[in-house]
């Protein structure tokens, strides 16, 4: 009995939770594999049928590249084999359909589609997340759903009817929300540097590097400089999509960038560039980086 479990690491497991539950297929009593213990000969007399029933086993893949003899024992296992193979390519894929079930979860990996998972998911814990809770969230973990899932854990035990808004969740998960380089710079060049300089603060407080954000920025705003090209050339009639394709870049940076580029011309395109260079130089002469940043953000909200 062979079934694989693809699609997120989080997701998928609960697939195979879910699946062996519908078929009294009790976890506990299955061997599990994973990682240097992925071989023929530790998985061989797992899969063998017992006169006493029981028997079976949970691969885990993760980092492993399983060979013909091994995909051959899983193919004819006369016990559960439930294989975790996240990222399954075309070909072993094409295996499980054939001799057993693929199972595929999603993969969340936009802001939009971790949104679309984590409210419905909260929902079924019992929990009733506001929305900018769930934003809140989605922004401090990413894709990193194990994370959120245990603080929606936490959340459980608050007193029922505690109203789960960001202020709330917030105060039990204890996170500030990271900051985001693009946000920086649509506050700035929106003439916001309050905003601005709070998107920095929160970046720089998460851990990033100044030398790292500044070539962050000057990457952004070389894709900012295209866009404003772009613009002028098409006369602000382009959208995001046909701007990626011209770009050759992907989708949601462009899409950030061109939100910039459209408060800009090329004057103040140019007049940002020089002032982006010059913290470059700053940087690499030693002056203090958090200050050197914060300078940048002021005066691109000139």
């Amino acid at each position: 009995m062979l079934a694989a479990f693809s699609g997120h690491p989080f997701l998928a497991e609960l697939a195979l939770r879910d699946w062996a539950e519908q078929r009294g297929i009790d976890r506990s009593e299955l061997t599990r594999l994973s990682g240097d213990d992925v071989t023929p000969e530790r998985l061989e007399p797992l899969l063998a049928p017992s006169l006493f029933g029981g028997g079976g086993v949970i691969v885990d893949l993760a980092g492993v590249k399983p060979g013909k003899e091994l995909m051959a024992l899983l193919t004819g296992a006369a016990a559960p084999a439930l294989v975790l193979d996240v990222t399954a390519p075309p070909t072993r894929a094409k295996v499980y359909e054939a001799h057993g079930e693929l199972i595929r979860s999603p993969n969340p990996q936009r802001p939009g589609d971790v949104l679309g998972w984590l409210l419905p998911y909260a929902k079924s814990q019992g929990l009733r997340l506001e929305k900018d809770a769930a934003q809140y969230l989605a922004d401090v973990f990413g894709t990193d759903l194990t994370g959120m899932a245990g603080e929606l854990n936490k959340l459980s035990f608050l007193p029922a009817g505690t109203r789960l808004d960001e202020a709330t969740v917030q105060a039990v998960v204890g996170r500030e929300k990271a900051g985001d380089s693009f946000a920086m710079l649509d506050a700035a060049t929106a003439g916001r540097p309050a905003l601005a300089l709070e998107q920095l603060g929160r970046l720089l407080r998460g851990g990033e590097d100044p030398f790292r954000l500044l070539g962050a920025v000057v990457w952004q705003y070389s894709l900012i400089a295209r866009c404003v090209g772009l613009l002028a050339d098409s006369g602000g009639r382009v959208n995001d999509n046909a701007a990626a394709q011209r770009l050759g870049a992907k989708p949601y940076p462009v899409k950030k960038a061109l939100a910039v580029a459209r408060r800009l011309n090329e004057t103040r395109i140019r007049q940002h560039l020089g002032r982006v260079a010059q913290a470059d130089l700053d940087l690499k002469r030693g002056h203090d980086p958090a200050r050197v940043l914060e300078r940048l953000m002021i005066e691109l909200s000139r």
